[in-house]
């Protein structure tokens, strides 16, 4: 079943499945071999690992081609903002993907503290499916409790 509703963060009409299906489940294991790709892999590693901005001076360098985590986080925003539009646009069930593709909110929750500045500066409409995934899901909410966590943290409790 199928159903519209508005949503605060986009201010569209989104649709939402009520329940996953198999279309859902061979949409989740594609997103896992795309994972697993060596580009990506490696532009996940080398993000995950070392990028902990504790500034919008700093989220804002990483969108410069010269920085030297540029293509992955390129790769990886991309990539995220990508699975996450087909959960805020209803072509998979959302915390069906959530559960095992959760990784995305990770950087997202980087960029979240800068968000607004970062979309005045780059794009209005940078990780507005990610917000979307980390404000209008119930596991969206639940992982992003822990990534806050993480992230300040990570990024020196700044």
């Amino acid at each position: 079943m199928w159903r519209a509703r508005l949503t605060s963060p986009t201010r569209i009409p989104v649709l939402k499945k009520d329940h996953p299906d198999h279309h859902d489940a061979e949409l989740v294991l594609k997103l896992y071999e795309l994972r697993r790709e060596g580009v990506m892999r490696e532009s996940r590693k080398q993000l995950n690992a070392s990028w902990w901005p504790s500034s919008l001076e700093e989220v804002l360098a990483i969108t410069k081609y010269d920085h030297p985590l540029n293509e992955a986080y390129r790769q990886c925003s991309t990539y995220w903002e990508m699975t996450y539009a087909m959960a805020r646009h209803g072509v998979m069930h959302a915390d069906f993907m959530l559960e095992s593709t959760g990784e995305g909110l990770l950087l997202y929750a980087r960029i979240e503290p800068w968000l607004t500045e970062y979309r005045e500066q780059t794009s209005p409409i940078a990780f507005r499916n990610s917000e979307w995934v980390a404000k209008e899901t119930e596991l969206g909410r639940m992982i992003m409790d822990r990534f806050r966590k993480r992230v300040k943290v990570m990024a020196g409790g700044k």
